[in-house]
Parts: C-alpha cells; structure tokens; sequence
C-alpha cells in the first residue's frame, strides 16, 4: 500500500507530485496526459514567472519538473472507480489494474461539454473537434466554425483566424462574455462573422462534416464548414469516486485546506468546487492538498 495515489496530472495534480517526492513520499500517479486542460491553450499570458508562454510549451516544461523526481507514473491510464477499503483507498483503471494508498488527491481536471445535437457522435473527429490547440492546423485554409461564447471560444477564434480562411463565431447568447480585450480583438478582425443570439441545431455532411445548420432569431441558415469547434464549457472529470460530497454541477466540494468530506481524500483544480478555473490557482491548490495530505498521513 502507498502513502498516496494521484489522480491527474494537470497543473494541481503536477504540483502535488512535486511537493510529494520532496516530502519523500511513495507514490503514485496516474493521469491519461500530462498537462491536462492547460496543454490545449494557445496563449498564456497570466502564470507567474512566463510573460508568455502557450499550453503545449508549459506541459512539456511540467513534464521536465516532474523527470527530475523517481516514483511511480502510469501515463495513458484512466481512473474508473475509487473505493474504500480497511486503512485506505483502491484506485481502479480503465485497464482493470488496482492499486491501493492511504490517501488520495483527486486533481482530474474537467473535460469539454457535448454540444448534444443529434449529428455530434457522427462527425466527432471527422470535423467536429473541441481543441483548437490540438486539431486546428488540421483547417489550415478552411471555413470552420466555434461554438460558444466564452473565453474558451474566444480563444479558439484567436488560434483560428491565424490560419482558417473564415470563422463564424456562432453564440446562443444575446453578447459574448468573455475578457474585453479578446472581445475586442475578435469583433475586430475582418476574417471573423461573430453570430448572437444563434441556436445551433445540427451538423451535416456525409463521411465528414460539410457544414453546421443554424436558427439565427427563429430563421434557418445552413453555414459551409470544414471544421467546427465547440467550446461551450466543460464538465468535472468526477465520476470516478461517489462517496464524496459533491455540488449541483459534481464538481467535488472541499475546504480551505483542500480537505474533502471523507477523511484521507483530497481534491484540487478544476474537478472541485474552487470559484475560478486558472492554471495558477489550481497549482497552489494542488501545494495545498499534498500538504493536507502529507499532515494527514503523519497525524493518522
């Protein structure tokens, strides 16, 4: 049995690794990727210490950060259940391989939300995508389309309009609602249709997608693309483990010290409940539960 297991290895997750082998720990941990959501962004321009820095450069360095410690890292592995057992806690994976600790820190991130039109499943990955970061050089001169109007959609416009021929911008609310200064810089540039007050009701195409169907004030429009981007928000990775309390949205709920309702396991980032999704924010909530844990196991 280890003192802990971790599960992900986003920002909070690759953090509580680092304080974890300088604690002296044994451990585990145990993510599908490194990085998490912070490899898909295009532009960071807000994490302490980088004055500019994009997604893919800032996972490599967190990987870099993580090579100079030995423990036990299963990459490309999946979560399916966590259970209880006599003096700890089994992790499950998706590969059916079981392992056990004392403690447990939950630092699984989120993942995009379905658009959930009937054609979604069909041209997933045949056209439909929810990373600009990851697939958008596939659409390198093309029309594509983003769905949404937050900062996620903003920014998949911003990636885009570098290298697509034409983006529309297609947002069910009345007016986007993200930072200003992207705002601006999209309602701003030529290559940019930006859509309000538009319902999307469908995909079309044959093998692969052709275009999206729209209802802009109640009329129909069928919109030609190549590509669309769904950027609508993201649901808490949070399925894995059911004996904890979680809010309305099942994002995990815990305390200032990253404690959950059971004791011995810990959360931090963005599957928790914590007001703002940042990078920075989920790194030190990811110092914090290590440390709460790293208490834990030395008062139990």
């Amino acid at each position: 049995m280890k003192d802990l297991i971790i599960i992900g290895a986003g920002p909070a997750g690759i953090t509580a690794a680092v304080y974890a082998a300088r604690k002296k720990l044994d451990f585990t941990v145990i993510t599908r990727d490194i990085g998490g959501q912070a490899a898909w962004s295009s532009d960071i321009q807000n994490y302490t210490g980088y004055q500019y820095i994009s997604g893919p450069d800032l996972a490599q360095k967190f990987r870099e950060h993580l090579q100079q410690f030995s423990f036990d890292l299963q990459e490309q592995e999946g979560v399916s259940r966590v259970e209880q057992i006599e003096g700890g806690f089994q992790v499950i994976t998706s590969s059916k391989k079981e392992y056990t600790a004392r403690t447990v820190i939950i630092a699984s991130g989120k993942r995009p939300r379905l658009l959930g039109v009937p054609s979604e499943g069909k041209f997933m990955h045949k056209g439909v995508t929810y990373c600009a970061t990851c697939d958008g050089p596939l659409f390198a001169g093309k029309d594509v389309a983003v769905i949404g109007g937050g900062n996620s959609a903003l920014d998949a416009v911003l990636q885009m309009v570098r290298i697509a021929n034409k983006v529309y911008l297609i947002n069910i609310g009345q007016g986007l609602t993200g930072d200003p200064v992207m705002i601006e810089k999209v309602q701003h540039d030529p290559k940019v249709e930006i859509l309000n007050e538009t319902k999307t009701v469908d995909f079309f195409g044959d093998q692969f997608l052709k275009g999206v169907r729209v209802e802009v004030r109640g009329a129909g429009r069928d919109i030609p693309v190549e590509g669309i981007f769904v950027e609508i928000g993201l649901v808490p990775n949070s399925n894995c483990i059911d004996f904890v309390a979680k809010n309305p949205a099942g994002e995990i709920i815990i305390n200032g010290a990253a404690e959950t309702s059971v004791p011995g396991v810990f959360a931090a980032g963005d599957v928790t409940n914590v007001p703002e999704k940042q990078i920075i924010i989920a790194a030190g909530e990811g110092a914090k539960a290590l440390l709460s844990a790293f208490k834990y196991l030395s008062t139990h």
